[in-house]
């Protein structure tokens, strides 16, 4: 049976994914598998303007959101769940 919340996260992932290629045409920074929270973060991370300016952007965004302890914030969380491989089905996890 189809869970329609677990389809919806998965279209929006993809549409946000889609999105961080087509804002930046050209760019060798844009990962197709990536989201624009996590390579928000990365920029965040390696000082570029561009970081500083949207990780505070998105992060109050999704303020919502609740956070592990130790995760700074939607855009960290979501570059932690890149680099688990979350959005993968669970046998290709690593």
């Amino acid at each position: 049976m189809l869970n329609a919340k677990h389809w919806f996260v998965q279209l929006f992932i993809a549409v946000d994914q889609l999105l961080n290629v087509l804002v930046t045409p050209l760019h060798s920074g844009a990962w197709a598998d990536e989201t624009l929270s996590s390579r928000a973060w990365r920029m965040y991370r390696d000082g570029k303007p561009w970081g500083r300016v949207w990780r505070p952007i998105i992060d109050a965004l999704f303020f919502w959101q609740k956070q592990a302890p130790g995760v700074m914030g939607h855009c960290h969380g979501a570059y932690l769940k890149e680099r688990s491989m979350y959005g993968h089905p669970p046998e290709m996890r690593k």
